[in-house]
């Protein structure tokens, strides 16, 4: 086996032509590229179909509550530095129950990746509307449409002012391998918006969906421009793919709380220390 595959019988619960398949191809390729080792790499998910991925990589993982993937994630990168550390999850768990996480993450800047599978439903529990769903689209809890405009996470990122965002397409696997890489590369809080097609519960936005109204970032794009990255967030007619923004003079979280890269587990803290803590619960 290739590093990051799981055994041949591992049972893979995702529907056929989820588009979570080719991302769990794309980001073993990309994980391997980079030259990680799975013993030093985590990845951290909530609830969801997108959520089962780290089950399906051989890597550390930790599989918890809806929404909460970021704080656990930057939870371990703070504990290690030397991990490469990822939190994924859909959109409903990541915009939805966790948007408060991801709002307040850029705004610390910690050196993880974030990864959206953003497929504009909630799939696990058979499809009413996520916070990226189209207005009008029609579901088995919002039978006459959606009546409230999606949720832009580019917009909002780029407003919080996340570091790198960005935004790709798996029906487009060698883009996605570069911008998930470029992400995982990045030094600071990446988000990339991965648009990844739900084929059961969601018709609305299908693959030929995804084909028709997403395009790359124009190639005269200059993503430190700030103004402008939020310019090309705001399109909802066409969806921009590419590196929208990026901003290379922000300081590290880690480095605002003076983290050395020693481990948690290896550092030594004076007896001392302990009884200050302890004489403060007495």
């Amino acid at each position: 086996m290739l590093p990051f595959d799981m055994p041949q019988d591992t049972d893979i619960a995702w529907c056929p032509g989820c588009g979570n398949f080719p991302l769990l191809v794309i980001l073993k390729d990309v994980l391997r590229d980079l030259g990680r080792k799975p013993s030093e790499t985590v990845i951290a998910s909530g609830i969801g179909q997108a959520a089962k991925m780290p089950q399906y990589v051989d890597v550390n993982m930790f599989n918890g509550l809806h929404g909460r993937s970021i704080p656990v994630a930057m939870g371990v990168k703070l504990a290690n530095r030397k991990l490469t550390v990822i939190a994924e999850s859909g959109d409903g768990d990541i915009y939805g129950e966790g948007g408060n996480h991801l709002l307040h993450a850029a705004r610390r800047n910690p050196d993880m990746t974030v990864l959206v599978h953003n497929n504009m439903v909630y799939g696990l529990t058979k499809g009413q509307a996520s916070p990226t769903s189209e207005e009008g689209m029609k579901n088995p809890v919002q039978p006459d449409g959606v009546i409230v405009e999606p949720f832009n996470p580019m917009a909002v990122a780029i407003s919080v002012d996340a570091p790198f965002v960005a935004r790709t397409y798996v029906g487009d696997p060698a883009h996605a391998k570069e911008i998930i890489k470029a992400a995982i590369e990045f030094p600071g809080f990446a988000v990339v918006d991965i648009f990844t097609p739900c084929v059961v519960f969601n018709k609305l936005n299908t693959y030929q969906w995804f084909k028709e109204h997403a395009y790359p970032v124009p190639e005269d794009h200059d993503p430190s421009d700030r103004v402008a990255a939020f310019e090309l967030a705001l399109e909802t007619e066409r969806l921009p793919l590419g590196v929208l923004y990026r901003n290379d003079s922000r300081e590290l979280y880690e480095d605002r709380l003076s983290i050395t890269e020693t481990p948690l587990y290896e550092r030594k803290f004076p007896e001392s220390a302990f009884q200050e803590v302890l004489a403060g619960y007495r």
